[in-house]
Parts: structure tokens; C-alpha cells; sequence
């Protein structure tokens, strides 16, 4: 699944700083650049509606004069720091960032730091038998 040649879409959730207009948001799906050179096209969205995450501990940066909302985003390339820099480059800072799937494979009901072990269902889902 991590492999990159093997190219698995990532489904990531951010809260970001601000409401992101619709042109930031597709510039986030065209690409920016980071680091000198271009993201991957991928895909952003405004979450709808909102996901009701439980408070993270210790609890995020939180400004009265500041609204924040939870974005999603698609992305075949997974780089270090990637979703934070992306957001970061539009002008929007990831305030908490979960990523939520990889490849057909949901993140679902489990907790932070929580794991299991795939079913033989999931395994041929990870391996595209």
C-alpha cells in the first residue's frame, strides 16, 4: 500500500484555518508548488457537511476571530508533510489532519492509535487480487 509505484489514492480529512473559496480549492486539485516542484493533481472538497471529530488532546490552536473547516483531500502521492504544505500554500494552515483511506481501504470507527488486523476480504483489497 505505501509503495509508490503502485500509486493508491489517499484520502485525507484537514481542518484548516478559514473557509477555503472554490479557487483555492482547485488549486489545491491542480497542483501547487512545494518545496520547488508540483504537486500531483488530486482532488479537494469542502466537507458537507461538517464531520463532528471528537476534541483532540491536546486540543488544537483555537482563535475566536478565526473560523475553521474540515477539507477533504485526494491525492495519489503521499511525500512527507505533503497536506500540510499544500494547505499551507494556499493560505490555509492544517490545524489537525486525518488521513481517513488508502486505496479502498476506510479508516472507519477506529480510534487514534488504534489498529487491527485486515480480514482475508480487506488483504485482497490492499493487494488488487
Amino acid at each position: 500500500l505505501l509503495e509508490p509505484r503502485h500509486a493508491h489514492e489517499r484520502e485525507y480529512w484537514a481542518q484548516v484555518e478559514r473557509i477555503p473559496t472554490a479557487e483555492s480549492l482547485q488549486q489545491l486539485s491542480r497542483g501547487v508548488m512545494i518545496q520547488g516542484r508540483k504537486t500531483l493533481p488530486g482532488r479537494a472538497w469542502l466537507l458537507e457537511p461538517q464531520p463532528q471529530i471528537p476534541p483532540r488532546d491536546p486540543p488544537i490552536r483555537f482563535r475566536k476571530s478565526v473560523p475553521d473547516c474540515w477539507i477533504g483531500l485526494e491525492l495519489i502521492e503521499g511525500k512527507n508533510r505533503q497536506v500540510r504544505r499544500m494547505t499551507a500554500a494556499i493560505g490555509h494552515p492544517t490545524l489537525r489532519l486525518l488521513r481517513v483511506r488508502i486505496g479502498r481501504l476506510w479508516l472507519g470507527d477506529l480510534a487514534p492509535g488504534e489498529w487491527r488486523t485486515l480480514t482475508p476480504a480487506e488483504r485482497k483489497l490492499a493487494t488488487g487480487e
